[in-house]
């Protein structure tokens, strides 16, 4: 159990198998989250929707994520409904850190939220059809301070693993595996195969697809990751990648 203090209102993060985070609001003070990670609050606590830049439009399973804002005083709790941790992130003026989306639970009011194109795609065609495929996601998230110190709350999937990667150095992780990374460190595809297949090296079945990161700067894994559907069709085109072949 573990209990962070963010300007006059207290966190306490509770449970190891479904964690939860449960607030003690102070008056002036709030939060925003999306909507469905809400797991309950005290009847005076306000919620109202939060109005987004560029008519944002998330979606989740299909269907719309709605960013929602809370007022304090009153508790109020938070959950994915999922095993895993929950990552608690301070974060100091002028500090960012770049999120995958769906990871987010709770941030404080003092964190900005911003959002971009991940820029990690590859496309397969099917006869005349063409799919494009987001590894990443299509968007990831920004949290910034701008002036003041904040709090971010994110969930993981399983266990969270930090590397801090050197100038140059690099890692290769499956891209559903990524929690988040330091703004500075660069992403892209990397493709693998092994020697003496017959096939394309574009073809799917005798791949293995990664997600690059360049340092320096941290780089996040969370363990339970999803699997990426293999819909065996030929890479027509894709983002900035690199590729080896196994000797």
């Amino acid at each position: 159990m573990a209990k962070l203090q963010f300007g006059n209102s207290f966190c306490q993060i509770e449970g190891t198998y479904v964690p939860v985070a449960d607030m003690n609001l102070a008056p002036e003070d709030s939060i925003y989250f999306a909507h469905h990670v809400l797991l309950w609050k005290d009847p005076q606590v306000n919620i109202t929707t939060m109005s987004l830049k560029g008519a944002w439009k998330r979606l989740l399973s299909g269907m719309p994520l709605v960013m929602t804002q809370a007022q304090g005083p009153g508790h109020i709790a938070f959950s994915r409904d999922a095993p895993g941790e929950m990552i608690a992130m301070p974060l100091q003026p002028g500090q960012a850190v770049d999120v995958r989306e769906h990871l987010f639970l709770v941030a404080t009011a003092n964190v900005a939220y911003d959002w971009f194109q991940s820029g990690i795609w590859y496309n397969t065609r099917n006869g005349n059809e063409t799919e494009t495929h987001y590894p990443l996601g299509m968007f990831m998230d920004r949290f910034y301070a701008p002036t003041a110190p904040g709090l971010l709350l994110l969930h993981s999937a399983g266990n969270a693993f930090v590397r801090y990667l050197e100038p140059n150095q690099t890692i290769l992780v499956k891209p559903t595996a990524l929690l988040f990374k330091d703004p500075m460190v660069q992403m892209q595809l990397h493709f693998e195969h092994p020697a003496g297949t017959w096939s394309s090296w574009r073809s799917w079945g005798n791949r293995y697809l990664w997600l690059r990161l360049y340092g320096p700067g941290r780089v996040a894994v969370q363990s339970a990751y999803s699997e990426m559907h293999d819909n065996g069709l030929t890479i027509t085109r894709h983002s900035g990648a690199t590729e080896q072949r196994w000797g």
